[in-house]
């Protein structure tokens, strides 16, 4: 795959060949960023599960301490009274009939869905859309309650969700560049002890076998994992 004169130069600052600490990398990701936009920070980290297996699924959701940088456009499928609680949350959009309506017509202009339970059956319908772009209402990611004010607090303040792929990798947005390294560093901590808390009891040897940090348009920075779990679980 060719690379362009930005990636080859941001490329030509870092030592790729070696691991780095969560505070390298984040400072490596910030110094080599070229793109006129503000670049997404990702955390990958590759975990030694069979994700093919039910009982090796890992999946579940962190609120990041500093949030993930982007404005989040909330969408509340509910009814009734609950319809004004979610307008008061601070929802983007509130209602029932209209956006289900909507979304099946193929609107997805929102990046969360919360739904509460009695309208659930009506929701799911929906999961052909809303499924492949990660935006079904679940509630193992607190996105399916009654509990409106909390699910909406929880995403504006940076509640997002993770989930195991195919290969046993989770890939996860960390912040952006222009934040600074400390912040990225803490949210990436933040996943990663997740991550570890979530570990199904039948994963067997190493469970996190290897993890990097890039930017959208950048590189990826090993990362000395070892030290970091070690870190946290001290």
């Amino acid at each position: 795959m060719k690379r362009g004169k930005h990636y080859t130069a941001a490329v030509e600052k870092l030592d790729l060949a070696r691991p780095h600490t969560l505070a390298e990398a984040a400072d490596a990701v910030k110094g080599a960023a070229f793109a006129k936009f503000d670049e997404s920070v990702e955390l990958a980290v590759r975990l030694n599960v069979d994700p093919k297996k039910a009982d090796q699924q890992v999946r579940g959701t962190v609120v990041l301490p500093h949030g993930t940088g982007r404005k989040v456009r909330i969408l509340v499928l509910t009814r009734g009274e609950k319809e004004k609680e979610a307008q008061e949350a601070g929802a983007d959009y509130v209602g029932s009939e209209e956006y289900i309506k909507k979304i099946a017509e193929g609107w997805t202009d929102f990046e969360v869905a919360i739904a509460t339970p009695d309208i659930m059956s009506e929701v799911g319908k929906l999961g052909k859309i809303l499924g492949p772009r990660g935006l079904m209402p679940n509630p193992k990611s607190g996105t399916v309650t009654f509990d409106v004010t909390k699910a909406v607090g929880e995403a504006k303040a940076g509640k997002v969700e993770y989930r195991v792929d195919k290969g046993g990798n989770v890939h996860v947005a960390v912040g952006k560049v222009s934040f600074p390294a400390e912040h990225i560093v803490a949210n990436a901590r933040s996943l990663l002890g997740e991550l570890l808390r979530a570990k199904p009891g039948t994963a067997k040897g190493q469970y996190i076998r290897s993890m990097t940090l890039s930017s959208t348009m950048g590189p990826g920075i090993k990362i000395d994992h070892a030290t970091e779990v070690a870190g946290l679980k001290t």
